[in-house]
């Protein structure tokens, strides 16, 4: 009995995507919901798994094919034999069953980035449960090469002089999210009236209420740790429901506005930035919020997002002073009319009450569609948000 495979039915907002990896071979024997392929839209990284256990049979789509919602991608043969994979005979039959062992006990993360990096699996050691290669194993042995490789290629250059004058280029097509991503931002800069406002924050009351509490916090809420973002997205809530113009869009010659808070949390992957969107952030608690933002920020890392968990949005938040930014200009996520952009945070002297003083200060950034956001409201938004994040008692009384 021969079964379609199919790509993934794409919501209305993606066209098309691109066939990046294959997992398996014609030939090959697969198992019911194991990873056959990875199919690359403009936003996320759509996983296609196995619908039946059986042989593929035949594959319709190469690598780096571009792929329709639904389309048949492959053939799989339920109906032929399993051949199973043979092991040599050696001297030390133990030795044969640890091997075979070791190849029924591998993650399937790890069998994919195995795959990508074209890594024997049968040299790496594994950490997990009854030796259960992880990821985490097959990352560490590739940097172990990486540095290996490393060193002979310094000990080589140093003794071969390069030549003099040799100059070389490396040409590699775009990723269909990076192009995707530059196409974008493009047309944020020809399409709005983007303007930005800055202000800056001291950071002292927030700090220490995080110090304070950071312990007690954690136990509460089953590890869950004290950040600075879950208290950016409460107070950027807050600050919304008073500038409701700033949670609005512009649909044509309409305005949007919208009565929740989506609040999207910008987090920087291996293929570019993505912006998981936090849902009805208005009803979640702080603890909520970290949780959240956590969890999503993980599955962006292992392009484990779906569609759905990217789309929408009303304001998005984004860190640069995790990377030691002091400041930027945020580029505006269309259709939202706002984006605010947090800093590193600088010990700098400053006047308080007419005394100069040490405090911990942050640089904050407002980008904003002039079309729809007046320049008055911009400021008086950020301001809001610098009150309530210098008073973190008003982000919970709401005053």
């Amino acid at each position: 009995m021969t079964t379609e495979i199919k790509a993934p039915t794409y919501p209305e907002s993606v066209q098309e995507g691109t066939l990046v990896t294959w997992h398996k071979k014609v030939g090959e024997h697969i198992d019911r919901d194991e990873l056959l392929a990875d199919i690359e839209t403009d936003k996320v990284v759509l996983e296609v798994p196995s619908p039946e256990s059986g042989v593929l049979k035949e594959i319709l789509k190469s690598e780096g094919d571009i792929v329709l919602s639904s389309e048949v991608i492959a053939r799989l043969d339920q109906q032929a034999d399993r051949v199973e994979p043979k092991i040599e005979v050696v001297a030390d039959n133990k030795l044969a069953a640890d091997f075979q062992e070791k190849e029924l006990i591998i993650n399937p993360a790890a069998r994919k980035l195995a795959a990508e990096k074209e890594i024997d699996l049968s040299l790496v050691t594994g950490t997990g449960r009854d030796g259960r290669i992880t990821k985490e194993d097959v990352v560490k042995f590739s940097l172990s090469i990486n540095k290996s490789v490393e060193h002979v290629e310094i000990s080589q250059s140093a003794k071969e002089p390069q030549l003099q004058g040799e100059r070389q280029d490396r040409r590699v097509p775009m990723t269909r999210m990076r192009a995707r991503i530059a196409e974008r931002l493009l047309a944020v800069k020809q399409e709005t009236a983007m303007l930005t406002t800055f202000n800056e924050v001291d950071m002292s009351a927030l700090m220490n209420l995080r110090k304070e509490f950071q312990e007690e916090f954690t136990k509460a809420h089953n590890g869950t740790k004290l950040g600075f973002m879950g208290l950016f997205v409460k107070a950027s809530v807050e600050a919304l429901k008073r500038f409701p113009i700033v949670n609005a869009s512009i649909d044509g010659t309409d305005i949007v506005y919208h009565g929740y808070q989506d609040i999207g949390v910008a987090v920087s992957t291996e293929r570019g930035l993505v912006v998981p969107i936090l849902r009805n952030a208005e009803n979640l608690s702080i603890a909520e919020i970290e949780m959240n933002i956590s969890s999503l920020a993980m599955k962006a890392r292992d392009s484990k997002l779906s569609i759905e968990e990217m789309s929408g949005g009303t304001f998005t938040i984004t860190n640069g002073g995790i990377y030691g930014s002091l400041l930027s200009t945020p580029i505006l996520n269309p259709p939202q009319s706002a984006i605010l952009g947090m800093h590193a945070i600088q010990e700098r002297p400053i006047s308080v009450a007419g005394e100069v003083c040490v405090r911990p200060m942050m640089n904050l950034a407002l980008s904003y569609d002039h079309r729809l956001v007046d320049g008055k409201d911009a400021v008086k938004f950020l301001v809001c948000i610098k009150q309530l994040i210098e008073n973190p008692s008003k982000i919970l009384l709401e005053i």
